[in-house]
Parts: structure tokens; sequence; C-alpha cells
């Protein structure tokens, strides 16, 4: 049975330790609501050319962008893998590097050896060195820096390659940010890209609130519903364009700025997702430290108990032999 000095000091290591834990968890908060006013920012520019594309794809007749082409055979992928620079989110960057390494292991049995991976965060990009991969770049910064430029960089990177021929696929790997409580790992086509199907697809992001309980988030979700069934309906924008000089052209304009969105977009879900879960494993080592300080304080008082009994009982004893 451990001493009394030694379940003190246990106490004291337990309880410096929630008050990092403690800390971390309310940086992470911090730092998750301002990821969610930047996707905040970013939503309505997504939303208008969301809905400008819809509609002049809902007018072309036989009008067909390059980058909607499929490649008749594969023999090149990319990989955008998304992660975090830092560690103690929980299982977050495992979970990304387990299904990095499932995509590669279904290419190489397609017989596919080329495979170039675009890390986005020290974690995978470490694991991948580690795995001998083919890395391209380095995008550490990225992952604590959200940038659209740099975003843009990428996609027509890639955009060139995919029209050049040298790459016949790219995939990308994040966590999709659905609220603090929620974060979906996802796989997505990049290239070639699906007009009709991408555009919007996964505008379901609850964005007030960065609270995990889900009685809490229910109750925001109901009353988030009630009050969008009491606004007036929004006035349609005008869907009457007049396309110049050809729709071929402003279509092959506009989806190069769809693809740099879709890179942004992961990225600041991404972002989002790492703080959530950082918040959501600090809370839970918080709430483990205030679990084991109640067992070592009940642990400290049951032995003091006991020392004490036994000083009497050597006192009494002793009185007694006199």
């Amino acid at each position: 049975m451990p001493s009394l000095k030694e379940i003190k000091n246990r106490i004291t290591s337990v309880n410096n330790t929630r008050k990092i834990t403690s800390a971390m968890k309310m940086v992470a908060s911090s730092k998750l609501h301002h990821a969610q006013v930047a996707i905040q920012n970013m939503l309505p520019y997504e939303i208008l050319l969301e809905h400008i594309l819809k509609t002049f794809l809902a007018s072309r007749q036989e009008t067909e962008s390059p980058f909607e082409v499929e490649h008749k055979e594969i023999k090149s992928v990319a990989l955008m893998v998304f992660s975090s620079n830092s560690s103690l989110c929980g299982g977050f960057n495992s979970n990304i590097i387990k299904m990095m390494q499932q995509a590669i292991d279904e290419y190489k049995q397609q017989d596919i050896e080329r495979i170039t991976i675009y890390p986005i965060g020290r974690k995978v990009a470490e694991k991948a060195l580690k795995l001998g991969l083919n890395c391209a770049g380095n995008f550490t910064e990225l992952a604590d820096k959200p940038e659209a430029r740099q975003c843009a960089e990428i996609s027509k990177g890639l955009s060139a390659q995919f029209l050049d021929g040298e790459v016949d696929r790219v995939e990308m790997i994040y966590y999709h940010f659905k609220n603090a409580g929620s974060q979906i790992l996802t796989r997505k086509c990049f290239l070639p890209i699906d007009l009709s199907t991408e555009l919007g697809s996964e505008n379901d992001r609850d964005l007030s609130s960065n609270i995990v309980t889900a009685k809490v988030q229910e109750y925001l979700r109901k009353k988030k519903h009630k009050e969008q069934q009491s606004v007036e309906e929004v006035k349609p924008l005008n869907d009457d364009f007049i396309v110049e000089p050809s729709l071929e052209f402003v279509l092959n304009t506009l989806t190069p700025k769809l693809l740099n969105l879709m890179v942004y977009t992961a990225l600041l879900d991404n972002n989002a997702s790492e703080h959530a879960a950082r918040m959501v494993a600090m809370q839970t080592a918080t709430d483990n430290a205030d679990k084991l300080l109640h067992d070592l304080s009940l642990q400290y008082n049951k032995s003091r108990q006991q020392a004490i009994t036994n000083e009497l009982l050597d006192i009494v004893g002793g009185g007694v032999n006199n």
C-alpha cells in the first residue's frame, strides 16, 4: 500500500496535469471558434458560385468541361491528405493515415504504382516519409494557417497535370466538419470532377456552437429549424444570365475556381475538425483527471484515517502496559 507522501505527490501531479488539459481545452475551443468564423466567411462565395454553375449546367446541351473527362486508363494517382501539425487530438491523425494507407493498398492491388502524396500537415508528411512514399512539396504551414492563395496554387498544379495526362486521378482525404461533436472522415474524388453532384453536397455544417453535448446540440438544432421556418422566403437570385463569349468558355473559367474552392474548403473543414477533436480529447482528459483526483483523495483520507487509528492504538496500548 502506498504511503501518504506518495499519494499526496500523485495528487499534486494529477492536479497539475488537469490544469494543463483544462487550459488546452479552452485554447482549442477558442481556435475552433475562429475556424468556424473562417468557414462562415467562405460560405457566401461558395453558395453563389454553386448557384451560377448549376444555372449554367441546367442550360447547357452538349458542352463538356475537360475537367470532367475521365481518363481511359489510370496509371498515375495523386492523393491530397490533410492532417494536423501537432498531436493530442485523439485518433484524428491516426484515422487519416489509416485511410491513406487503405487508398494506397487499393491502387496497388490495381497495379498502379505511380502514387504521389500531397501531405498537408506535419503528421501525414512524417508518415509518408517513413513509408518511403513519393511526396510532392512541403505544405506544413497550411495546416496551422489556411491560405486560399496557396490552396489555389496546389489546385492549379494538379489541374495542369490532369489536363496534360501526367495524373489520371486525384483524391482528397480529410475530415469534414459537421459540428463540434461530429467530424466525418471523408475520401473524395477531386479530379475528374462531377459538376452535377459536387456542388454544395456537403454544405451541412452546424457553425452555431462549439458545445459537444448531444442534448444541447439537439436543442440548438430544433431551435434553428423553428427560426428558419418563421423567416420569410428569400427572393431567388436572377437566373437570366447572358453568356459571353460562350458557355464553354465560362464553364472552363469557373470550374478551376470551383476546384480552388474545394481544396480551400477541405482545408478549413479539416482545421476546424482538428480543433474540435482536440477540444473533446482534452475535455475527456480533464474529466478523467477529476475522477482520478476523487479516487486518490478517497484513498488518501482512508490511509490517513488508518494511520491515525494505528497511532491511537499504539498510545492506548502503551498506556495499558504502563
